[in-house]
């Protein structure tokens, strides 16, 4: 289940007092960079020429996987943008749990768009970039008489460029704060990308993203939970600007498999209007987890 782990001997109680105050510096230094790879973006030459609007941003979790465990999430849906419907074959994201504070993610998507006229066909691929990156668990606390924790992280990576036309190598990078207070798991980020230019034609899109990840456990088995996003991203280049808000509903079959269902509604003119998409999560350990050694203490 996508949600916040900060039980005791999770990422924080491993990470030691100096690798913390390192990761912090990491930290530091990656919001410095973000703020100024977007300060540059405002000085960036601006293009009048029509384009694909840029993929919505969906806040991320700071859930990180077991050392050994890779966790695959696919969703596949109907999609209305502000012209035609994007059928997503699928949205996807790979989990891959390398050590307790350290996770390997890839994201992507694979689409096909409609017409903006007459009826739909399979002829006009949408494929967004590929954004392989790590996640980072810097320090995280847990109470375990009052239920409540708190987490740090980040996560940072290149964006590729797969789809016909595109080219440059971006950037992306986000600061994870997380909360939990019972069931409640709320995770805000907050970063900034520099994307690859979608065609010969127009500059590189730009922006500020901020997202409020949140997932509420309905009752005390942890099976079912109600989850929901607000994001929005803020533009530097000449893209609209946009504004998304979903909700769902996640089934825990067992404890290596989810089934989810997730409403989307946007807001601004850079926003997919509406739309729904069925999930599927399943996870499978491809590492024995190792026994205690000396290296692994607080």
């Amino acid at each position: 289940m996508a949600s916040l782990q900060l039980e005791v001997g999770s990422f924080g109680r491993c990470v030691g007092t100096r690798r913390r105050a390192f990761l912090a510096r990491v930290a530091g230094s990656l919001l410095v960079s973000v703020l100024w790879a977007v300060a540059l973006g405002i000085a960036y030459p601006r293009t009048a020429v029509a384009r694909a609007i840029r993929p919505l941003f969906e806040p991320t979790d700071l859930e990180l996987e077991e050392t050994g465990v890779t966790e695959i999430d696919l969703q596949i849906g109907a999609v209305r943008s502000q012209g035609p419907w994007r059928a997503v074959l699928p949205d996807f994201e790979l989990d891959v749990g390398f050590l307790p504070w350290l996770e390997l993610d890839l994201d992507g998507a694979y689409a096909i768009e409609g017409p903006s006229t007459g009826p739909f066909s399979f002829d006009h691929a949408a494929p967004d970039s590929l954004w392989p990156s790590l996640k980072v668990g810097v320090y995280d606390d847990h109470d375990g008489v009052t239920g409540r924790a708190g987490a740090f992280g980040f996560q940072v990576g290149p964006k590729l460029p797969v789809a016909a036309g595109a080219h440059g190598v971006g950037v992306e990078s986000l600061l994870l704060f997380g909360y939990v207070v019972r069931q409640l798991h709320l995770v805000l980020n907050t970063g900034g990308f520099v994307d690859p230019s979608p065609d010969t034609m127009s500059g590189r899109p730009i922006g500020i993203e901020l997202g409020l990840d949140m997932e509420l456990d309905l009752g005390d088995t942890n099976r079912f939970s109600l989850t929901g996003e607000v994001s929005g991203v803020a533009f530097m280049s000449s893209d609209p600007n946009q504004l998304l808000a979903t909700s769902g509903f996640t089934w825990s079959v067992t404890k290596s498999l989810d089934l989810s269902i997730v409403g989307l509604w946007g807001f601004l003119a850079g926003s997919d209007r509406y739309g729904v998409l069925l999930g599927v999560s399943p996870k499978f350990r491809f590492l024995r987890a190792a026994g205690p050694g000396p290296g692994n203490g607080p």
